[in-house]
């Protein structure tokens, strides 16, 4: 086996083998040449070559939101680095373990004019959960040149002066890799790793010559009475649940169906939420966007609880925002957002251990708030129907298509903007694992993290975006990990199509240029050059025959592009929420 001879280098492999971090990506460079010798000749670890450092750090996003654990990105000196940022921001509103081991170059060859060299330290230091700096080696050698001043030349009577220097700063840089690869674990986020090497950075010896102690995570559990929260919750008759981003699988039957079963509790869920019960009340849009204001304050509840990511449906923020409940209460491990500016109490529980406790004290309560509104639910869902039936070819009925298409138990990821917001308005299939990037809710690296996903993933993985958060992220294809059956929806409308629904003067040229970006772009040369098999539609019928077989396995990923008219999308959507009254 192949191992890099410094010993930094070394010292950060090893930790991530004691700490489980088996999935690598790298983004070639030679700065950081000690740590893709090490991780890449290691029979330990998954190793995956993405040139792109943007496209790579989603598609380790995509990866450690499957597998809710650490990987590591690691890339060269300088920019570099800088490309990483959108998804370290990504994972760190979305609470997804990533662990960025950023070469550098040494301290003295900073800030004096070297090539490929920034100020790396702090960084990220909004965006991270913890930053390691790690300290350079000293190395003895008698015979380097006068420029490396790190290196300590004619020790003779001094040697054991500077092994003991060495020892102190292999024991401080073990404590810091400790503290950040723990923190990731623990806290559910993003950490930064920052490890500066000295040439000659190629040279390989075939065994580890230093030693590690990892530092096993320090899980602090929670507890507090719940018995006055009860009490609370007993004595509200309009209570109302609000579930974020959760992954799919996570929350107790029991605990669904206890909720489900309250008359005085109404569920709002997304589709985001992975969380599917018949007394629930998914596409929130559907039910909020027609109210009047008696109905919100029928709707208002007296106790708020909110678990899981952050919410899309801007409705309900505003809703919430004008209409405040009583109490607001969140439960999380780690952090609350006081995104209705009434946050009360955050209960840093996970939301199993939460209800499991809080349950064996609170009852079901006899109130009109939840059968109220589920003839609403009721009402709405046939006014959508009929809507749709009568529905012309656009992006709503494409939504509509395509998600009746989708085969059981796949995993969906969602573009942003206009993508996620129309899966909204359907009630999803609950066989279906539902994702997208809502913790910055960019477009800007949709392709890349589902293609990660795909690769963490036993289940098919299909995306579905839009134009310009695919052609934003085209890069993401230049990768050789697609499995066979990852597939693309693209639906091109021809520009930014969600900015017409926004207030603006359309139909202008600075607004076609600067608001929706108008093209004529395709993505029908990208597919040849990368080898995705590609098919097209552009009517209802048309599209029916293409989706047929396009989930069928095959010998190469495949991409349905979806042609929409860019003019009448937005007036289509709107006329759907008037026949919703």
């Amino acid at each position: 086996m192949k191992l890099p001879k410094i010993p930094l280098a070394q010292t950060i492999i090893q930790l991530c083998i004691a700490k489980k971090m088996k999935h690598i990506v790298i983004s070639p460079g030679s700065r950081n040449a000690p740590l893709t010798i090490g991780f890449s000749n290691h029979e330990y670890f998954s190793c995956y070559s993405i040139v792109d450092e943007r496209c790579a750090a989603f598609f380790a996003l995509g990866i450690a939101q499957q597998l809710q654990e650490p990987v590591a990105l690691v890339c060269t000196s300088g920019s570099a680095m800088l490309n990483y940022y959108p998804a370290i921001a990504e994972a760190y509103y979305s609470s997804i373990p990533l662990v960025v081991i950023s070469a550098d170059r040494p301290n003295h060859l900073v800030g004096i004019g070297d090539g490929q060299t920034i100020n790396q330290k702090g960084v990220y230091q909004n965006h991270i959960l913890y930053e390691a700096n790690l300290k350079e080696d000293i190395i003895i050698d008698n015979n380097s040149s006068i420029d490396e001043p790190t290196i300590i030349k004619n020790l003779e009577n001094k040697v054991d002066r500077f092994l003991g220097l060495q020892k102190d700063l292999a024991e401080f840089n073990v404590d810091e890799i400790n503290s950040a690869i723990n923190s990731a674990i623990i806290n559910r986020g993003p950490v930064h790793i920052n490890a500066p090497f000295n040439e000659p950075l190629y040279d390989m010896v075939d065994e580890f010559s230093v030693t590690v102690k990892p530092a096993q995570p320090n899980f602090v559990s929670h507890k507090e009475d719940l018995s006055s929260y009860a009490q609370s919750w007993n004595k509200a008759s309009k209570k109302m649940v609000l579930v974020g981003v959760n992954a799919p699988n996570a929350i107790d039957k029991k605990i669904l169906e206890f909720l489900a079963n309250d008359d005085s509790v109404i569920v709002f869920t997304e589709t985001t939420s992975n969380l599917y019960h018949d007394e629930f009340f998914p596409s929130i849009d559907k039910i909020i966007a027609p109210l009047e204001n008696a109905d919100f304050e029928k709707l208002q509840p007296e106790i708020l609880l909110t678990f899981g990511g952050l919410i899309v449906s801007k409705k309900v923020k505003a809703f919430l925002r004008k209409h405040q409940p009583k109490q607001h209460w969140h439960i999380d491990e780690t952090k609350a957002n006081d995104t209705f500016f009434s946050l009360s109490n955050h209960f840093k529980y996970s939301v199993n251990q939460f209800f499991n406790q809080f349950l064996s004290d609170v009852r079901h309560m006899e109130s009109v708030y939840k059968p109220y509104w589920s003839k609403v639910k009721a009402y709405r869902k046939v006014e959508h129907e009929k809507y749709l039936e009568n529905c012309e070819h656009s992006d709503l009925k494409v939504f509509e298509k395509v998600l009746q298409s989708l085969p059981n138990n796949a995993i969906v990821h969602s573009g942003n903007s206009s993508a996620i917001r129309y899966m909204q308005l359907f009630n999803t299939n609950k066989n279906l694992q539902v994702y997208c990037n809502r913790g910055t809710s960019g477009i800007d690296g949709s392709t890349s993290t589902a293609i990660g996903a795909a690769v963490a993933s036993k289940e098919q993985t299909i995306l579905i975006t839009g134009d310009l958060s695919f052609f934003y992220d085209s890069n993401a294809l230049w990768n050789n990990y697609i499995p066979n059956n990852f597939r693309i929806i693209l639906i091109n409308n021809g520009g930014g199509g969600i900015f017409r629904i926004l207030p603006g003067h359309k139909n202008t040229d600075n607004f076609d240029t600067y608001f929706e970006t108008k093209h004529n772009l395709t993505a029908k040369q990208l597919c040849a050059m990368y080898n995705i098999a590609y098919q097209e539609a552009n009517s209802m019928m048309n599209l029916k025959n293409e989706l047929q077989n396009f989930y069928d396995v095959d010998r190469t990923p495949k991409l349905l592009e979806i042609f929409t008219p860019r003019e009448n999308n937005d007036q289509i959507l709107l006329n759907y929420f008037k026949a919703l009254v």
